[in-house]
């Protein structure tokens, strides 16, 4: 699934991520303290790696060379290609774009995220 950077996931997505205290460049995951080390992210809550360039999302934490191993990166719908955008994100951008800045907006100004 090719990522449209519409910032759907990063806040509607109820998942485990890694705590912004722990980022770092040689990370490995596998060896951190799952209780210490990772936090619950809840849906309508945005991710504390989630900023913004130009009102398109981007991914704090997108081009760690671990980032593969995280759920975000596992997260993928039933697509015929690897290639193929988004459906979900070609519908709120094309589709409703101003019914999801409404929610998003509404999201992003209840957690911290930086521009």
């Amino acid at each position: 699934m090719k990522c449209l950077r519409c910032s759907y996931c990063c806040i509607m997505l109820d998942v485990i991520i890694i705590k912004p205290e722990f980022v770092k460049e040689n990370l490995i995951l596998y060896k951190l303290p799952v209780g210490e080390a990772f936090m619950h992210k809840p849906s309508y809550e945005a991710c504390p790696h989630l900023s913004f360039v130009d009102d398109m999302a981007v991914c704090k934490i997108h081009n760690y060379k671990w980032y593969t191993q995280t759920p975000c990166f596992k997260h993928d719908q039933i697509s015929a290609s690897p290639d193929d955008p988004c459906r979900m994100g070609e519908y709120l951008l094309k589709k409703n774009p101003d019914h999801w800045k409404e929610i998003k907006d509404k999201c992003i100004s209840t957690s911290e995220v930086s521009s």
